[in-house]
């Protein structure tokens, strides 16, 4: 299931750990807050647990450790605190998946508790980023809608004879249209 990038806010419903036999769950890039529901270890069959870019807090849920199918974890840029569960499953996970947390214990090779851990690459660009790629991708498109405009209408303006060519084809095409709706009356 993959919610992700979707402006959703709020605590993550626990509800959510009721659907047992979910493989992947994506909610990266909302709004969320709260804690990370206790019970999550109930989904035994998730392989994908994406929930990076939240403004979740507070402690990763023991129960976590139970999720023996998980092969891919990315908790990064929440405000998670405290020790990551021990379980093969957790400590086996990319560093890079804690980042941005006050998080301690395997996999994080260097935590101190009160630290935030920051990733050698910046995470991804923000809104205001975001907002002059769309001004640029608008301006590109309403320069190219001018320059195809001009190029069309252009030698219509200029060229006379190409004016008198250009509306009898249009009155030809009226003609046959005309000639046909009535036709299939």
């Amino acid at each position: 299931m993959d919610l992700s990038e979707n402006n959703l806010s709020g605590d993550i419903p626990e509800e959510l750990t009721k659907l047992v036999g979910l493989w992947s769950l994506n909610l990266s890039g909302n709004h969320l807050t709260g804690t990370i529901p206790r019970n999550i270890g109930d989904m035994r069959q998730l392989e994908s647990l994406d929930v990076s870019q939240n403004q979740l807090s507070g402690v990763i849920p023991s129960s976590m450790s139970s999720l023996s199918f998980l092969s891919h974890l990315n908790l990064s840029y929440n405000n998670l605190t405290g020790s990551i569960p021990s379980s093969t499953q957790l400590q086996s996970m990319n560093e890079s998946s804690f980042f941005g947390n006050n998080l301690c214990g395997p996999p994080l090779t260097s935590c101190k508790p009160n630290k935030t851990i920051h990733p050698e690459v910046e995470p991804r660009e923000s809104e205001e980023g975001e907002g002059f790629l769309e001004a640029l991708f608008f301006a590109s498109m309403a320069l190219g809608f001018a320059v195809g405009f001009w190029i069309v209408v252009g030698p219509l303006l200029f060229k006379r004879s190409w004016r008198i060519a250009y509306f009898r084809v249009l009155d030809d095409i009226w003609h046959r249209l005309c000639n046909f709706v009535v036709e299939c009356r």
